[in-house]
């Protein structure tokens, strides 16, 4: 029987208990192209949502395939879409989600105001 060999592990860091390190806004990625900003009005299921978007429609939206397991998304998260070519404007895809930081930064740049006064009706 061999003898007894001594395991040398590196103990992992601990953190910190206690210290939050706030997360610094470098750049906030806004919508492109076609694409068009709005908040989740309601989850459907499956991976489906309704948006509602800036430019005052709702959309029936899904998260692509690439993006299902590593984005999770909640009823009043701010997103961006981009609406189908073929379905018209009635579908599309979720391409961003802004996180609560982001969301400060927006309503404090005042691009998110045009989404709180289309909600007020």
């Amino acid at each position: 029987m061999p003898p007894f060999k001594k395991r040398t592990f590196k103990k992992p860091f601990k953190k910190k208990s206690g210290t939050v390190v706030p997360e610094e806004i470098l750049r906030v990625r806004t919508p492109r192209g076609r694409e068009v900003m709005g908040t989740i009005d309601q989850r459907l299921g499956g991976s489906k949502m309704r948006v509602k978007c800036m430019d005052g429609k709702t959309r029936l939206c899904r998260v692509p395939g690439r993006m299902k397991r590593r984005l999770w998304v909640r009823e009043g998260d701010v997103v961006i879409i981009e609406p189908w070519e073929l379905g018209g404007d009635e579908k599309g895809d979720l391409v961003y989600k802004y996180r609560p930081n982001q969301v400060q930064w927006l309503k404090k740049k005042g691009i998110l105001k045009q989404i709180e006064e289309f909600e007020e009706f």
